[in-house]
């Protein structure tokens, strides 16, 4: 089993522990990590999506009923459109109305819009109550799970309303990956190509080759646990993490969430990186190895939205303040820095960076 610790400051937000092995899943409450943190639970509230819950609810549910624990279960419909206030607040009432306290916890069984949500939710239920973060998305796994930022969107943009909150346990079990779509599949692969291109060119090398699905999990986990062990509040160095989310997070709201986060994020990734080229900000092989990895993995880089409609929804971007905004933009492969702009700029930049 891989095993990372994550040791997160101030000491008001407690260290946690990530594992990563196949079969996980059907047995985690008989692990160290989850013993120690969670052996005084007596009831596990389990949020999960629809579809989520058909394949994997029965398996989370008898694994904590072997082990002598309560369970209560609510699922919503899968999608982007279901992280939204009025799911937030369906499920705060559920949980009221089932009594869960401060001594029991919260599972997030799913993808990133689980995470999120049900991650919001337990820092905000009773002004906060310990979860588990179980992904089932390659996406999840390497990136969303890790971290404490919960989020809900809201129709001026996404992830606008959220906290910080760590979970007491991230569960990765490479198995469940055996029934995800391969263009979900292929959302993962941005987040880890996104890793890769700021600050690991063994992960790009990884990537490029035959490695081992669990040990490019592994290599995504340590760089997204390293960062956030230095910056837990995303004040800095954590910044890094948004390479190509500026863009990205404008197609998806451009597209009312229809575009698929990874896609948006490929696309993102590719018109910055053209656009640093283009500027001498960049060296060639960028582009060149940015295009490679995204064209292996079937993401896309090119969009039909217009520079000026992306712009006008990036404005909203939660790495803009007031007259400014921050960019990530690479140097070489394995490097990128962070660039404090005008907000007027960033047009320009999207300008450049969807032209041949």
């Amino acid at each position: 089993m891989n095993t990372l610790n994550v040791k997160v400051s101030p000491p008001s937000l407690r260290s946690y522990e990530i594992l990563i092995e196949n079969g996980l899943i059907a047995n985690f409450p008989d692990t160290e990590a989850f013993k120690k943190r969670f052996s005084n639970v007596q009831t596990f509230a389990v949020i999960s999506d629809d579809n989520v819950f058909e394949l994997y609810a029965h398996v989370i549910a008898n694994a904590l009923a072997r082990a002598g624990f309560s369970i209560i279960i609510s699922a919503f419909p899968p999608g982007e459109s279901s992280k939204s206030m009025e799911t937030y607040f369906t499920l705060q009432s559920w949980l009221a109305e089932k009594q869960i306290t401060r001594t029991d916890a919260i599972i997030a069984l799913g993808g990133g819009v689980v995470g999120d949500l049900a991650g919001f939710v337990a820092a905000t239920y009773l002004r906060g109550v310990p979860f588990i973060q179980i992904p089932t998305t390659l996406l999840a796994m390497v990136d969303s799970s890790v971290g404490g930022k919960t989020a809900v969107d809201i129709p001026a943009g996404k992830n606008l309303v959220g906290a910080f909150h760590q979970p007491g346990l991230v569960v990765c079990d490479p198995d469940v990956l055996k029934t995800l779509p391969d263009e979900n599949f292929a959302d993962g692969m941005a987040e880890s190509i996104k890793h890769g291109m700021i600050c690991s060119k063994k992960l790009i090398k990884m990537m490029n080759t035959e490695t081992a699905l669990p040990a490019i999990i592994a290599g995504n986990v340590k760089i997204k646990r390293d960062i956030v062990q230095r910056d837990p509040f995303d004040t800095g160095e954590r910044q890094l993490l948004n390479f190509g989310h500026t863009i990205g997070h404008a197609i998806e709201k451009l597209s009312g969430f229809g575009a698929s986060h990874g896609n948006a994020v490929a696309i993102g990734m590719a018109i910055t990186t053209r656009a640093a080229v283009k500027k001498g900000e960049s060296a060639p092989e960028c582009l060149e190895i940015l295009l490679e990895l995204l064209e292996k993995y079937n993401l896309p880089t090119r969009t039909d939205f217009s520079p000026e409609e992306i712009f006008e929804a990036a404005l909203t971007d939660k790495k803009r303040a007031g007259s400014t905004i921050t960019e990530i933009i690479p140097r070489v492969p394995g490097v990128c820095e962070l660039v404090k702009m005008p907000v007027d700029e960033l047009f320009d930049r999207i300008q450049a960076g969807m032209e041949s």
